[in-house]
């Protein structure tokens, strides 16, 4: 068949050919260029942090006496504060009688606003006190034939100190004194207590003696028992035969004092176990702690009061931080940026110049919406962690087609 297409002809068909598929791979290489820009991962922005800091602030430093020995720590707080003086064991006086109370309610037990089982003293109890006064010991008057409850026996040995009280009282609840004895070195054992030992119920013997730690942790025991925390608060009681009885505690009430025990000996001297509330900014604290082998009363009390008014100061509730804190940034490439910010507010209570030291973490992010969760600041205090969430202030937006056509390569 004849081709009577014209030369000319042909050539403009080639042409057209020709621009034709060079259009539609324009076309091609567009589409191929805007799906490699839109499809291709964006790399997430790294946030520019704060950088590990510590916060520390001065030392408050504890007012001990220029005498005896003694120690304090908190509730809650592992170990002891501060001490005084030698650590070895020592003479106690009648904080011997807190042992004495504790061992005696673990074989006996009472719940909080019981009295517990009833005793009828006898003609030796009678001679107990006898020889009580003989021996120049605190004692309270007996009658046989009157009848004490357990906690009452309890009140008569911790509030007035009565020896004879103490003797009676482990004699009913273990049967003799050398019964109550072992009884008792095998409860101090099995409270980690090695520093101490009974020889007697009371604390007139020199020999019943303790470190002023191991007092610091009896007197936390002591404490943490729901009668005996009862009974040491108690200004007086109104007991059989005795009557009214008062606290030889004279501290109490004052300076947040809230027990514990008085001991009196010459081999001892004037000792106070004592436990004080305090607040610090929104934080409670209850101390505990010891003075032993001070002149006389007065001047201990003088010098508890000074150490539970240090040890208060010694104390700092610090703000960590608060809500809306910045700790760090995002910027993006393509000019998008939110601050990271902590999400609540925290506070630690620091002991004297411990410091705090401070960490913030965030993950890489591409976008995100503001409040957010990209982090995290922890606070690290004598074996505590808080952690508080970090978050960002506004929304942080992705790159617009417009940034990723212009950036498709990178």
């Amino acid at each position: 068949m004849t081709d009577f297409r014209h030369p000319s002809h042909e050539r403009m068909y080639r042409r057209r050919r020709v621009t034709v598929f060079s259009l539609l791979a324009v076309v091609l290489l567009l589409i191929g260029y805007v799906s490699l820009a839109t499809l291709r991962p964006i790399p997430a922005n790294a946030a520019d942090l704060e950088p590990a800091a510590e916060i520390s602030q001065p030392a408050t430093p504890l007012v001990w006496p220029d005498y005896g020995v003694g120690a304090i720590g908190a509730v809650g707080i592992d170990g002891i504060l501060g001490s005084l003086g030698t650590q070895e064991s020592t003479p106690m006086a009648s904080i011997t009688k807190t042992v004495t109370a504790l061992v005696v309610l673990d074989r006996m037990p009472l719940a909080a606003g019981e009295d517990g089982p009833e005793l009828t003293l006898t003609q030796a109890d009678a001679r107990i006190y006898a020889q009580t006064i003989a021996e120049g010991g605190s004692a309270s008057p007996v009658v046989p034939g009157s009848v004490f409850t357990e906690r009452q026996l309890l009140q008569a040995m911790m509030l007035p100190s009565a020896n004879n009280y103490s003797i009676t009282l482990a004699n009913w609840a273990f049967g003799s004194m050398p019964a109550f004895l072992s009884a008792a070195s095998d409860w101090l054992a099995a409270h980690d207590l090695a520093g101490t030992r009974l020889a007697d119920s009371s604390g007139l013997s020199s020999k019943s003696t303790s470190t002023a730690a191991d007092l610091v942790a009896i007197g936390e025991l002591a404490l943490a028992h729901p009668v005996l925390s009862e009974i040491v608060r108690e200004e007086s009681a109104e007991l059989p035969v005795i009557g009214t009885v008062q606290n030889t505690n004279k501290l109490l009430g004052s300076h947040g004092v809230i027990g514990l025990k008085t001991g009196t000996t010459d081999a001892a001297g004037a000792c106070l176990l004592f436990a004080a509330e305090a607040t610090v900014g929104s934080e409670s604290l209850t101390f505990v702690g010891v003075i032993l082998g001070a002149p006389n009363h007065r001047q201990l009390n003088q010098a508890v009061a000074s150490l539970i008014d240090s040890a208060t100061a010694g104390f700092t509730e610090v703000q960590l931080v608060e809500a809306g804190d910045m700790y760090g940034s995002y910027t993006a490439p393509w000019g998008a940026s939110s601050d990271i910010v902590a999400s609540e507010s925290a506070s630690v209570l620091v002991w004297q110049d411990a410091p705090v030291t401070v960490a913030a973490t965030a993950s890489d992010l591409e976008f995100g919406e503001d409040g957010s969760e990209v982090g995290s600041v922890t606070f690290e205090h004598d074996g505590e962690t808080i952690v508080v969430p970090l978050v960002l202030e506004e929304e942080l937006d992705g790159a617009d087609l417009g940034w990723k056509l212009a950036n498709a390569f990178g």
